[in-house]
């Protein structure tokens, strides 16, 4: 009789320490497996969390991890009602490389006619990408150190 109940819990416990996916410490890609099939991303996890941290003020249209695609709605600043801007970030490499990653800014400002396109400052790109390389070495070193 007491044979079952410690089998269920050793069981349980098994499946709690159980490990589905991994986890590349130099690329932060991710793998996940579901019984023999074994499916990895395509992207850099840490600039996927990092691009979303730090876009994290916009409402977002789309967010699709495997592609490397964030596509933003448009966000119109409360200092800055007559301007919005709509951020697309491209992550292309499952390496943590500034080229990996490209972002681009759209702009409209509100005239009598309504909005239309405007040029954004290329600062504006630079800086959020700049942003998104920070957060994500950030993410891989809070990473390792939990790692060693």
């Amino acid at each position: 009789m007491r044979v079952l109940p410690a089998f269920l819990c050793a069981l349980v416990l098994a499946g709690c320490g159980g490990n589905d996916g991994t986890k590349d410490m130099d690329t932060g890609t991710s793998s996940i497996a579901s019984g023999s099939a074994r499916m990895t991303l395509g992207v850099n996890s840490y600039l996927w969390h990092a691009s979303l941290d730090t876009l994290s003020f916009l409402p977002l249209t789309s967010a699709d991890p495997f592609g490397g695609v964030i596509i933003s709605e448009w966000y119109v600043a409360p200092s800055s009602p007559n301007e919005r801007l709509k951020v697309t970030v491209y992550i292309m490499d499952r390496a943590l490389r500034a080229d990996g990653l490209k972002v681009v800014v759209f702009r409209q400002v509100k005239g009598t006619g309504g909005w239309a396109d405007a040029t954004p400052s290329p600062d504006t790109a630079h800086k959020l990408e700049d942003s998104i390389l920070t957060r994500a070495r950030e993410l891989r070193l809070a990473t390792l150190g939990q790692v060693g």
